[in-house]
């Protein structure tokens, strides 16, 4: 059994789909489980649609533009409009727009999980449709029957003893099953999500749960970068990655790999692949047991639009471990993501990704017994393995707010 996992860019249309049988078709028909995420930009195009719903209490107008983009995917694919796929997407459609004009809770995160969905569930019945009707069959999979979890929408935990025993009640062993990335239900079957970007820890999830030979995630790069190509340039490939390492760059922020995806692979040593869609049979990267990293070279990541916050006692005395706890106490609580701490006998500052957008709150709370001040819109830089050249070249023309230097890595924030 393999695991492969097809992110949005890789079916955010017509060709892309096309490819994804190529591909099955240069690496082999074999057993697999094949998750795929929405099509293209269509989580952002729902979030859209979600935030339109709230604030205008009825089914959006914007709704519209995401049926009639799958549409012409629908159109380009199969070129007679009375096969079954264009009732089936119909079907989720109406699905969704029967729980908007239905739907009686306001919560912004439980609406985003039980709308959202609907972007994974489309793709992946359209990819289904599209391969069998090219003689590759496959069993479609509702991912929400299989990946279990807890109750906090937008982030949910994997409940594994439950998780496992249902993937290995559902999946065919023998054949392609193809399911969705991202999305999961909790005890009330109400849909979960795991997080964004979440698709590629799906596709570890079912690995681990099968025991899976290895995990290939397939993207619009040649493998794992050693730099963001729209960020940085001439990025290099990265032949070789350790677990320990790739666990490291997710920490700090590198997109290519989600940071919850390793831990559970690395617990039974199945090797991961990140390889071009486009490319199918070229090297990639191969993430594993082995050296750290193989070319061994700086590897630069960037976060941006996020926060800077300073505090000080308001008496001046020490920052001891009763007020760092009170302070991390409130991140948990306002759901503040901790990206870099640096802390001296009277002050401590901090980089946070405000990702549930609760700043205010965290603010108004934290001056009640500190004196606080913050930079909103900041960018964190890391360099892994670096060197005087790289440090040279990053900082150059940046307006330096705070740095850090460990053993093997540098951190610094500037303005965006």
């Amino acid at each position: 059994m393999k695991v492969f996992k097809f992110g949005g860019a890789s079916v955010k249309d017509a060709a892309g789909v096309q490819n994804v049988q190529k591909v099955l078709e240069k690496t082999g028909n074999g057993p697999k489980v094949i998750v795929i995420s929405a099509m293209g930009k269509t989580t952002n195009a729902l979030e859209i649609v979600i935030k339109d719903y709230l604030f205008e209490k009825q089914v959006p107008k914007s709704l519209q533009a995401v049926e009639e983009t799958h549409f012409e995917i629908l159109n380009e694919l199969f070129k007679d409009s009375k096969t079954t796929i264009f009732n089936k997407v119909n079907e989720l459609f109406t699905e969704l727009r029967n729980f908007l004009q239905h739907n009686k809770s306001e919560q912004y995160d439980f609406v985003y999980d039980q709308v959202i969905c609907y972007g994974e569930l489309i793709s992946t019945t359209i990819v289904s449709s599209y391969l069998n009707s090219q003689n590759i069959k496959n069993n479609w999979l509702d991912a929400r029957e299989v990946i279990k979890t807890d109750s906090v929408y937008r982030d949910a935990g994997v409940n594994w003893e439950e998780t496992q025993e249902a993937i290995q009640s559902n999946i065919n062993l023998n054949e392609i099953n193809i399911t969705q990335g991202f999305i999961g239900s909790d005890h009330n079957n109400f849909t979960t999500t795991l997080g964004r970007e979440g698709s590629d820890y799906t596709a570890a999830i079912f690995a681990y749960c099968l025991n899976a030979e290895n995990v290939t995630i397939w993207k619009d790069v040649p493998g794992v970068l050693n730099a963001d190509p729209r960020v940085f340039k001439n990025p290099e490939l990265l032949q070789h990655i350790s677990y320990e390492e790739a666990i490291e760059l997710a920490f700090y922020g590198a997109s290519v790999i989600h940071p919850k995806t390793l831990q559970p692979l690395q617990q039974k040593e199945i090797p991961l692949f990140v390889k071009p869609f486009l490319e199918p049979e070229s090297q990639g990267t191969k993430v594993g047991k082995g050296a750290l990293i193989f070319p061994e070279i700086p590897c630069f990541i960037v976060k941006k639009d996020l926060v800077l916050i300073s505090l000080s006692t308001l008496d001046f005395s020490f920052m001891v471990e009763e007020n760092i706890s009170e302070i991390f106490r409130l991140f948990h609580q306002y759901q503040m993501k901790v990206d870099l701490i640096q802390n001296s006998a009277i002050s401590f500052s901090v980089c946070l990704d405000n990702k549930f957008n609760q700043l205010e709150k965290l603010i108004q709370h934290l001056k009640a017994r500190f004196k606080v001040s913050f930079i909103p819109g900041v960018s964190l830089f890391t360099i892994r393995h670096f060197n005087d050249e790289a440090i040279a070249s990053l900082e150059k023309d940046k307006e330096i707010l705070l740095k850090q230097l460990t053993h093997n890595t540098l951190q610094i924030v500037t303005h965006n």
